[in-house]
């Protein structure tokens, strides 16, 4: 992992020195939370470039130091992401196999290797590119969005690329890089913004595969099949036992291939983002973000197939002190709050079906006092997202991902300080397994197909949400997420399943949504989590309206 800022500059640009130099200082300061700070600078055809990395350690060996310069042409690389397929990778670092596919790409298409490049991997990442020898200046974030990547144009025409903003200077806006697209900089225009050069993501199509000698960028996942054909009556059998565990779920038969195929899928996901993880000594390599919901759940439930048997697990649990909801309800705790209880129920499960893992619960208990003091720090990490949601649901990530809090066994409660640097989340289920209440929404208002084109339009959308607010706010405490759910082979297996194996809406809630998940939920053991609703992090944990009833999701900080 690693923490990415860039300034652009006119080499006749010195006038603004001073300004540029304070916003640099900032950048590096929030940036550096991530871990250690290198930077170089050079001159390419008019243009200063300068650019800095923060690297986690997560791949390879030993700590391999950004920005990565390529020998021969003197290329430079800035790179936060992880390669998990598309490349052989093995115990090597991804950053320097990535720069090295780049030039040898080079030597064959100097036209078109960015893009034959990036068309082969798989696995979240944003990138700062320079080639000197064509003098262009490369950006991007993955196709899914799933890492964070800024700019910021001044009226001069600087131009700063950053994983992080800083809101000390606002003449002018920070905004997220658009997912959808690869970015190039030609440094021979005139102006820097008016040399930015666009190359877009596609589906693929008839006669386009990856690696043509074209331009385009290939999804390695197509459009979400909206076929509703298959869906028939719900029988009297399933009525009338009201599926309280999926225990006696009808046409379990022909669900079948697709609850195994997920299985198979997800489990592929989850091992590809962990094998990769350094040793950490005898402490925990990897953690779950843990509501005890199905999707974490299950999550943590393939893990434990996956890691060796003598590695700890940890389940990161927060919980908020909601002033305004302590004075509505009597608790016997003010951190008695729903994801607690449902953590507390899913920990016991996940003990049951694999009673030899150490399994570590750890409630994170932040009392609203902490929130005031850190929620200036959050904010600035949400920016360029503003809303009174964007605080409700980061505040949650950030004090969870920081993972301080109570060890709980049944026998004692201890301090404790999370050991994970990957952290696994849940991201994308929802989305494409219909877990929204606009889902269903969708389905009472107008049935099947508006369900099937809500679902559809949602994955569209998954570039455009909230993955690099989310990325900005974990790794802020140099902890890296990652998202089984978006991994490119889970996203190709339900975008090709029809909406009638992966969800049904004449069930109840608790049942009908993300149904193909808690189906495969319950053939893992997992009989109370498998039935559970959906409940959003920020009503789970409390963080929302915690001050006043009156304030709305979108209503600006």
């Amino acid at each position: 992992m690693c923490g990415i800022q860039v300034l652009i500059t006119q080499t006749s640009d010195g006038a603004n020195t001073e300004t540029y130099n304070e916003i640099w200082a900032n950048l590096t300061a929030t940036n550096s939370r991530r871990d250690a700070h290198n930077e170089i600078s050079v001159n390419v055809g008019p243009a200063r470039i300068k650019l800095g990395a923060h690297v986690l350690h997560l791949r390879g060996p030993h700590t391999q130091a950004q920005p990565l310069v390529a020998p021969t042409t003197g290329d430079i690389l800035c790179w936060n992401g992880e390669v998990f397929g598309g490349l052989d990778i093995g115990n090597r670092n991804d950053g320097i196999e990535l720069l090295n596919e780049l030039q040898r790409q080079k030597t064959h298409d100097p036209r078109t290797y960015i893009q034959r490049t990036m068309s082969k991997i798989e696995g979240p990442y944003a990138f700062v590119y320079v080639d000197r020898e064509q003098k262009h200046v490369w950006y991007a974030r993955d196709y899914l969005g799933r890492r964070s990547l800024l700019t910021k144009t001044m009226d001069s025409g600087a131009m700063f690329v950053s994983s992080v903003a800083d809101t000390a200077d606002e003449s002018t806006a920070w905004t997220e890089v658009a997912a959808q697209k690869i970015y190039c900089v030609d440094l021979n225009a005139r102006s820097l913004d008016g040399g930015i050069l666009e190359y877009s993501w596609q589906y693929a199509a008839s006669g386009l595969e990856i690696g043509a000698e074209d331009e385009h960028l290939v999804l390695p996942f197509g459009r979400v099949d909206q076929t509703v054909d298959d869906i028939g009556p719900i029988s009297d059998v399933a009525s009338s036992v009201q599926l309280s565990d999926l225990a006696e779920f009808p046409d379990i038969c022909k669900w079948q291939p697709y609850i195994d195929r997920l299985k198979s899928e997800l489990t592929q996901a989850v091992k590809s983002r962990v094998d990769s993880i350094p040793p950490n000594g005898t402490h925990a390599r990897c953690g779950v973000l843990f509501s005890g919901g199905v999707d974490c759940m299950v999550l943590a439930a393939i893990l434990t197939t996956v890691l060796p048997r003598d590695e700890p697990i940890e389940l990161f649990n927060v919980a908020f002190e909601n002033p305004r909801q302590t004075k509505l309800q009597s608790l016997d705790s003010v951190y008695d709050v729903p994801d607690r209880k449902t953590g507390r129920l899913g920990w016991n499960e996940l003990e049951r079906i694999d009673p030899h893992r150490e399994w570590r619960f750890i409630e994170c208990d932040v009392p609203y006092s902490q929130v005031i003091e850190h929620k200036p720090h959050v904010q600035q990490l949400l920016v360029p997202s503003c809303t009174v949601m964007d605080m409700s649901i980061g505040i949650a990530l950030w004090f969870a991902s920081r993972g301080h809090g109570t060890r709980v066994t049944a026998t004692s409660r201890t301090e404790y300080m999370g050991q994970s640097r990957v952290l696994l989340l849940g991201m994308g289920a929802d989305e494409q397994l219909g877990g929204y209440s606009r889902h269903r929404s969708a389905w009472d208002k107008s049935g099947p197909h508006a369900l099937a084109r809500e679902i559809a339009l949602d994955v569209e959308r998954i570039a455009t949400r909230n993955l690099g607010r989310d990325d900005r706010v974990v790794s802020d405490n140099a902890k890296e997420a990652r998202f089984p759910f978006l991994a490119a082979n889970v996203v190709a297996f339900l975008s090709q399943t029809p909406i009638a194996y992966k969800m049904d809406m004449r069930y109840a809630r608790g049942v009908g949504e993300k149904l193909l998940l808690r189906l495969l939920a319950r053939q893992l053991g997992l009989v109370q989590a498998c039935v559970l609703a959906k409940r959003a992090i920020q009503f789970g944990a409390r963080t929302a309206k915690m001050e006043s009833s009156q304030t709305r999701g979108q209503d600006f900080l």
